[in-house]
């Protein structure tokens, strides 16, 4: 007969950190002896060094007050606390949010820690010092208020009067899960439906939402409407769109380049960047000054070079990443002022130019190897000579065998590859060519009458 163990088990929540300068999601391992922070990648086999903590309430914000008065530059630091069933999932789907479309206020909200000194939120985004109620799930207003003082914005200076007349109380709100992400600095994510009613008209209209300061410190709420095109006709601050940077806005969405745009009240002159919001096709500006640019992407570091040319605006070519498959990869990069962060470029213009740089440096300058593939003395010679050369045996990412023909251009200095023989069909456009000629030149036969 077995003995059922009578023992409370435990319950364990993971510690993951988001490196501010770096913007990698890692599971946090612990302190060492001068307060250093140590992490390890949130990986299945690493899952035995991941710090793991009692799940009940008070010994948890017991433990992250004293770790935290312990860390070494802790601005540098945004923690989530995670069950630790779920480590590795949301440690995936963190970091994919931050690579491609940055911060999912719902993701990264739910699971945040605030700094020393505010509530600890739980999944239920109440504060842990305090047991939910299950009869009333909204928060007093005590206890509200000090919930969202750690925030940009205060809830206590939003006039939420002006605001129901736009059909936006603050119940709404939080029933779309809008107003924390709102309180916390951000943009909605989607557009939200807006009625005025004026009492001899009414207006509807989608919008994006966000809460910003006034010169006279009064909080509003700022609409962004959506418009059918970018407009693109007439100066931005004093800023005359080129026919390069309307092409640029209209096709990435970013302009490509950093302009002084000039402050409508100061008249100062601020470098900036320029992109089109996607969702509403609003211009969206951000100073340079202010940009946030990533250390690492996709596990590759970037050089001065390589972030001074994001700085500049421009598009930047990243070889070598490493998927989230774990699959290796290359793509365009460059800084979105709409989303606030850096973006992959996946459009197929891109994606064509991408591939012939690629197919042009896997050809070495000394012709002598092609796609890491040694070529012979006569291949290299037919090369000179603007002859294809068939090449077989090589590999491509998926580690499949392939094969085909280069040919080079010694004007350009530029490789081509086809898995068909040029010459073969320039030779078989020639020949038909040729026939066709040949029958046209041959004398009809007579259809005379029989005698």
């Amino acid at each position: 007969m077995s003995t059922e163990n009578t023992e409370r088990q435990v319950e364990h929540d993971v510690l993951l950190v988001n490196d501010k300068t770096k913007n990698k999601i890692q599971a946090v391992k612990g302190l060492d002896k001068d307060g250093n922070l140590e992490t390890v990648p949130a990986t299945k086999k690493n899952q035995n060094q991941f710090l793991k903590v009692d799940k009940q309430a008070d010994f948890f914000s017991n433990f992250f007050s004293n770790f935290f008065s312990q860390l070494k530059n802790p601005t540098q630091f945004t923690f989530f606390r995670v069950p630790e069933l779920l480590t590795i999932k949301m440690a995936n789907q963190m970091q994919k949010e931050l690579n491609q479309s940055g911060p999912n206020h719902e993701l990264f909200l739910k699971y945040s820690i605030q700094e020393i000194g505010t509530p600890v939120k739980t999944e239920n985004k109440v504060s842990e010092h305090v047991e939910p109620s299950k009869e009333n799930k909204v928060a007093e207003p005590a206890k509200e208020q000090e919930q969202y003082k750690a925030n940009k914005f205060d809830i206590k200076d939003i006039d939420w009067d002006s605001l129901s007349r736009l059909g936006l109380s603050k119940e709404k709100l939080q029933e779309m899960d809008l107003l924390e992400p709102l309180l916390q600095g951000y943009k909605t994510k989607d557009l939200v439906a807006v009625n005025l009613d004026l009492g001899a008209a009414v207006f509807s209209l989608d919008a994006r939402l966000s809460l910003e300061k006034m010169e006279d410190g009064k909080v509003v709420m700022a609409l962004e409407g959506v418009k059918k095109y970018p407009n693109l006709n007439v100066p931005l601050y004093g800023h005359d769109f080129s026919k390069e940077d309307k092409h640029n806005l209209l096709k990435t969405g970013n302009m490509g380049r950093v302009v002084d745009l000039v402050h409508p009240t100061t008249k100062e002159k601020i470098p900036s960047v320029v992109s089109v919001d996607r969702l509403t096709n609003n211009l969206i500006v951000t100073r340079v000054e202010k940009m946030q640019l990533p250390q690492e992407i996709k596990g590759i570091v970037l050089s001065e070079d390589q972030l001074q040319t994001l700085k500049d605006g421009k598009p930047l070519l990243v070889e070598g990443m490493t998927s989230v498959k774990g699959n290796l990869f290359n793509a365009e990069i460059q800084y979105n002022a709409a989303k606030g962060h850096i973006e992959f470029l996946f459009d197929n213009t891109n994606k064509q130019s991408m591939a012939q740089n690629q197919t042009q440096s896997q050809l070495s300058d000394d012709l002598k190897t092609f796609r890491g593939k040694e070529l012979t003395e006569k291949q290299q010679k037919d090369l000179q000579e603007g002859k294809p050369v068939y090449i077989k045996d090589l590999i491509d990412k998926r580690g499949n065998p392939y094969q085909g023909y280069v040919t080079y251009n010694k004007e350009t200095k530029q490789a081509d590859f086809s898995f068909k023989n040029p010459n073969k069909e320039e030779q078989a456009k020639a020949q038909s060519q040729s026939q066709t000629e040949k029958q046209a030149d041959e004398p009809k036969k007579s259809k005379g009458r029989k005698m």
